[in-house]
């Protein structure tokens, strides 16, 4: 499939195949970056999947540790059956979901509260809108495997820190916060390396393909969809993939090598 890539280098034509189409070099690139609507793209893709990793990061990490302290069995089982159950489900429910909740006629927020706000349509309000669908989404498959990495620290450091007199915030702070360092790590630095991928569905189906929101909901993987449908520019479209992917293996070279010379354990390689 790598041969492939050269189509991004490429006006692809079906009758030709890409290896009969002709050469055009980076223009692909250059009509990307040329576009009226590629920083605003970029800065949506960066900037929310930046919110979505930290914001993801904390929550996740908060709740393992408040579901560590429950000790019924069959609590902690319901529990994490309810937080992780919105994980299986495709965006296409999650839009139907929403649309329940933010329809301007008969959605439950503003029938609750009163109000005729025309949401599909209200630029300001959907960062906030996709970062709580997203985080109702995935921080449940997040909680669970910090989770599982705080079950398997030993009892003996809990118990040694307990007869020492320690806290239940200081054997959190001393004890296991230390050992989910490198988890937490590892998996950040996989997130940075996809900051320039975004889940399609979550910007194109959640928004309803609404047009006033394309200002604040239009990301690289939506921008190159709606082009290929519009033009069928496949060589635009494997160009901005092919710059997703390699900007994507200097993030994780890079954000790796930091993380070496700062701590060389808990670099991923």
């Amino acid at each position: 499939p790598i041969a492939g890539l050269i189509i991004a280098f490429k006006d692809y034509r079906f009758d030709k195949g890409f290896l009969g189409s002709e050469w055009v070099g980076f223009e692909n690139f250059i009509f990307f970056f040329k576009s009226n609507d590629a920083w605003r793209v970029l800065r949506n893709t960066i900037g929310l999947n930046a919110l979505f990793i930290g914001i993801t990061l904390v929550l996740s990490v908060a709740l393992a540790l408040m579901m560590n302290e429950i000790r019924n069995r069959v609590t902690i089982k319901v529990v994490q059956t309810i937080m992780f159950f919105p994980y299986f489900m495709s965006w296409v429910v999650v839009s139907f979901i929403a649309y329940s909740l933010l329809s301007v006629d008969d959605g439950f927020i503003n029938r609750t509260f009163g109000m005729e706000v025309t949401w599909y349509s209200k630029q300001a309000a959907w960062p906030f809108i996709l970062i709580i669908f997203q985080i109702w989404k995935t921080i449940g498959y997040s909680t669970v495997m910090y989770l599982g990495a705080i079950v398997g620290i030993s009892d003996d450091y809990y118990e040694a820190a307990l007869m020492d007199g320690a806290t239940k915030w200081q054997q959190i702070k001393y004890i296991t916060l230390p050992a989910l360092k490198g988890m937490m790590i590892i998996l950040t630095i996989l997130a940075i390396g996809r900051i320039f991928y975004a889940d399609f569905g979550l910007f194109y189906q959640l928004p309803r393909n609404s047009g006033p929101l394309f200002p604040v909901t239009n990301v690289i993987d939506t921008y190159v969809y709606r082009a290929l449908k519009e033009n069928g520019n496949i060589g635009m479209a494997a160009a901005a993939n092919l710059y997703q992917s390699l900007v994507g293996f200097v993030l994780v070279v890079g954000s790796n090598f930091i993380v070496r010379k700062i701590d060389k354990d808990s670099a991923l390689f």
